[in-house]
C-alpha cells in the first residue's frame, strides 16, 4: 500500500516532494516509511519496480519473435498490448518527473526497452527481409526502430503530459508508425548488411 501511494504521490508532486508530505497525505508518520525503506532512494527504486518492472510482460517479446507470422501483424499486436500498460497518467508522469530530476528510472527503462524489445525487432526485420541475423545490429537499424517506437510514445506524451488532445487514436498512430518503419527498413538494411546467400 505504501508503494502504491508513493507512486501516486510522486506522479502528482514529482520527486522533489519530501517523504514528510507523503506521510502526512497517507495519515502515517514519516518514521513509519523509514521502517520499511532505508532511504527515499530505496522507496523510489521500489516505485520503479512497481510501476515499470512488475508490469513488464514477457509475452511482448514472444509476440515479436513469432516468425510463423508476418512482422507487421506482430508489431501491431505488440503495440496493442504495450500501449495500455504504458499510456496511463501515473506511468507517464513518473517517467517525465524522473527525467527532469536526473534519476536513473528513465535510463534503466530505456535500456530494458532497447535490449528486450527494439533490438529483437531489428533481428526480426532482418529475418523478414532475408538478411543475416547473426551479425551486430547497426546504429541506423536501431535508430529506425527507435523512430517508430518514439512516434508511438509521443502520442502518450500529447495525451497525458501536454494534454493537447483529449484522446489519442492509438490504433491509427500505431498503424502509421509501423507502416512507415516497414517502408523505410528495406533501404536501411540494404545499406547496413549483406544479403544472406541462398
Amino acid at each position: 500500500m505504501l508503494v502504491q501511494k508513493a507512486a501516486d504521490f510522486f506522479s502528482k508532486e514529482g520527486f522533489d516532494a519530501g517523504t514528510r508530505v507523503l506521510a502526512e497525505q497517507m495519515g502515517i508518520t514519516q518514521p513509519l516509511i523509514y521502517r520499511y525503506f532505508d532511504s527515499k532512494d530505496d522507496l523510489i527504486n521500489e516505485v520503479y519496480r512497481h510501476v515499470y518492472v512488475s508490469q513488464w510482460q514477457d509475452s511482448w517479446a514472444e509476440t515479436l519473435t513469432d516468425r510463423t507470422r508476418p512482422l507487421r501483424g506482430r508489431l501491431l499486436d505488440f503495440y496493442a498490448a504495450y500501449c495500455p500498460v504504458v499510456f496511463n497518467e501515473r506511468w507517464m508522469r513518473i517517467f517525465f518527473f524522473a527525467g527532469l530530476k536526473g534519476l536513473d528510472i528513465n535510463s534503466r527503462y530505456i535500456q530494458r526497452v532497447a535490449d528486450l524489445l527494439l533490438t529483437p525487432i531489428c533481428h526480426e526485420m532482418r529475418a523478414e527481409l532475408g538478411y543475416k541475423t547473426d551479425v551486430p545490429i547497426t546504429e541506423d537499424e536501431l535508430e529506425l526502430v527507435w523512430l517508430m517506437h518514439g512516434t508511438v510514445f509521443y502520442q502518450g506524451v500529447r495525451e497525458k503530459i501536454y494534454r493537447s488532445v483529449e484522446a489519442v487514436n492509438y490504433d491509427f498512430a500505431v498503424r502509421t508508425a509501423v507502416d512507415m518503419y516497414l517502408r523505410v527498413a528495406p533501404e536501411v538494411l540494404a545499406r547496413a548488411v549483406r544479403k544472406r546467400p541462398d
